[in-house]
């Protein structure tokens, strides 16, 4: 089976499963895990701006997409011609059935079984001990954050923050001020690449606050992602729990 793959966590869950670069013949540029093999990989062009034909002369048997990541009219282009798979994960239980169907899809489920305990096991083992109400920035120019009907909330609710935006959807902008609640705020590495400087900027509004640069990787990249962060988020925890 020839598939290509529209969503760099899902390109990375593939190989982990144990497909090779025989079966997987199309990735996004975004799609950089594992490096050693996505090296040798086609690039169809960015997950919101695919090349459709370079796509149809790889002739796949099967393109896997995400409702959120991809733009709906190319997804719905390539459903003409293709067998496409869309996918919608925002919580830990859709990330359950995404790596299930994964490995049911291509033979693979011993596989994922392992890894949806193991992501179970990530999440479950690096609590924090008592709530801390966090902002969790993606975004700046303006400022974005994240609500509800994410899986960067998810995440940040199963390990034991509690997210100050609860009460929005999607990726809402916000100012400087609307920051006051929070006791943490967290600036992911992707998809803006916040660095120390962004840390200063904030710190002449809030300067008693913790805010942190975090792996946006572990935080948003769904599928078999998270079992691997397990030293990642046990040392995030520590931090605060100590």
């Amino acid at each position: 089976m020839k598939v290509i793959s529209l969503v760099p966590s899902i390109t990375e869950a593939l190989f982990d499963l144990g497909l090779t670069e025989n079966e997987i013949t199309g990735r996004t540029k975004f799609c950089i895990h594992p490096e050693e093999k996505v090296k040798n990989i086609e690039i169809i062009g960015g997950t919101k701006n695919l090349n459709i034909e370079k796509i149809k002369s790889l002739k796949p048997n099967l393109i896997l997409a995400n409702k959120e990541e991809n733009v709906k009219e190319q997804v719905e282009s390539l459903k003409e011609d293709f067998k496409v798979i869309v996918y919608n994960t925002e919580t830990i239980e859709d990330n359950y059935y995404l790596v299930k169907n994964l490995g049911l899809l291509f033979n693979k489920e011993k596989r994922a079984q392992a890894f949806n305990l193991k992501v179970y096991e990530v999440l479950h083992q690096t609590k924090l001990k008592s709530s801390l109400k966090a902002a969790y920035l993606i975004w700046k120019n303006p400022y974005m954050t994240v609500g509800s009907d994410t899986f960067i909330h998810n995440v940040l609710s199963e390990i034991g923050f509690e997210n100050i935006f609860k009460n929005t959807t999607r990726y809402p902008e916000i100012q400087v001020e609307d920051l006051a609640e929070a006791e943490v705020i967290m600036l992911s590495s992707e998809p803006f690449p916040f660095k120390e400087k962004h840390i200063a900027e904030l710190k002449e509004f809030y300067p008693d606050k913790k805010i942190m640069i975090v792996d946006g990787e572990a935080f948003s990249w769904y599928g078999t992602h998270i079992a691997k962060c397990e030293n990642y988020f046990k040392e995030l925890i520590a931090d605060f729990n100590n």
